[in-house]
């Protein structure tokens, strides 16, 4: 059962044993919270030295109600404000490479290191306005969760989703994920599926025996090659679908004609369409052949049209872009919330060896909301 605890009750916990060691500084400035917040080693599964120290660090803060579920924190204002704004981000990273990247390290106006893109920058800003704003202009919910790098079974938004929906309530939501400072209204759709080719096998000696289902593949990329991909405009923004071979397996042995050959194909689609109208499309380009869904999440329309979606743009003043990828923004949609993408950080840098981030961003991020929010 997840922990229900609020900050009047700081001895009840999720923690697990050892953890508590990490401390975060709330009033530090914003570049040296972040730098503390990625040298806490925190890969996919193994958040909870972090989410320690975010507990830790949030509970002594009166104006906020803290709970604790798995290694996910929740932290909310309960003011009564018309409107309610959930900021989320997620704690976890992908695994650390033989390539030393933490501890970090500041070189030329830049904090090098693993998280300092995705997405411990954002997790550093949502704790300093948590810190400062004792009495925001909306309420504010505060979602610090795990498991986003991995599969979605493990996602703490889902996982709030189905056991504490309530939590996730709100009329607007910002994902701070990486976008280089310019806001990300919505996000594309993503599915996959496997296109299967048959055919008859035969030794490879003798293939007028067998039919070669490899070979059969060609028409399939060929398809691919020919396709034209939309661009299509939904609330004002253009998404730039795509459709492409991402993989492709057949064969048993090297001296066997192969009876079977699959293709899989990626779809990213503009979220003016569901999953349903998605894979529709895909087996009209693939008629006459086998085509079988394996994976599908919806995107999220960007609602920059909603007057908590208008007001924030108006308050931050910076570029407003399509999110071309999928994030947790869709999360949000299906539970009727409109969100935005909006972080430090070069989406381009996260997961590299080399991922840093230039200071000013982390600053501009803490201002921008600051300005918002008071």
């Amino acid at each position: 059962m997840p922990s229900t605890a609020s900050s009047a009750d700081p001895t009840t916990s999720a923690a697990a044993p050892g953890e508590r060691s990490a401390v975060l500084d709330l009033s530090a400035d914003v570049t040296s919270l972040t730098a503390a917040v990625c040298d806490i080693e925190s890969v996919s599964k193994d958040e909870a030295a972090l989410a320690g120290a975010i507990e830790d660090a949030l509970r002594p803060l009166a104006h906020l109600e803290v709970s604790r579920h798995g290694n996910t924190v929740v932290a909310r204002t309960t003011l009564g404000r018309a409107e309610r704004v959930v900021l989320a981000g997620h704690i976890d990273t992908v695994p650390l490479t033989s390539v030393p990247n933490l501890p970090t390290r500041h070189v030329d106006g830049e904090l090098w290191g693993r998280g300092t893109v995705d997405m411990k920058g954002g997790v550093a800003v949502m704790l300093r306005i948590a810190a400062q704003v004792a009495e925001p202009t909306r309420d504010l919910t505060f979602l610090f969760y795990e498991g986003e790098e991995i599969e979605g079974e493990f996602n703490g938004l889902a996982i709030l989703a189905d056991t504490s929906p309530e939590l996730l309530a709100g009329d607007f939501a910002v994902l701070l994920e990486p976008t280089n400072g310019d806001i990300e209204g919505g996000c594309k759709g993503t599915l996959r599926v496997e296109i299967v080719t048959k055919g008859i096998a035969a030794h490879s000696a003798r293939p007028w025996k067998g039919h070669n289902a490899i070979h059969d593949a060609a028409a399939v990329l060929s398809r691919l090659t020919a396709y034209e991909a939309e661009t299509i405009t939904v609330d004002g923004l253009d998404y730039h679908e795509a459709l492409q071979a991402v993989g492709i397996s057949g064969g048993i042995a090297g001296n066997v004609v192969p009876d079977r050959c699959t293709v899989t194909v990626n779809y990213r689609y503009a979220p003016d369409k569901d999953t349903e109208e998605a894979l529709a499309h895909v087996r009209r380009v693939f008629e006459g052949f086998d085509v079988v869904l394996t994976d599908a999440a919806d995107g999220a329309r960007p609602g920059l049209h909603l007057p908590a979606a208008q007001a924030f743009i108006e308050a931050l003043g910076v570029q407003v872009n399509p999110k071309e990828g999928w994030t947790d923004v869709a999360r949000f949609s299906a539970l009727g919330i409109p969100a935005v993408n909006y972080g430090p950080g070069d989406p381009n840098l996260a997961h590299m060896d080399d991922e840093r981030c230039p200071v000013h961003q982390y600053v501009d991020a803490e201002a921008a909301l600051l300005r918002w929010l008071r």
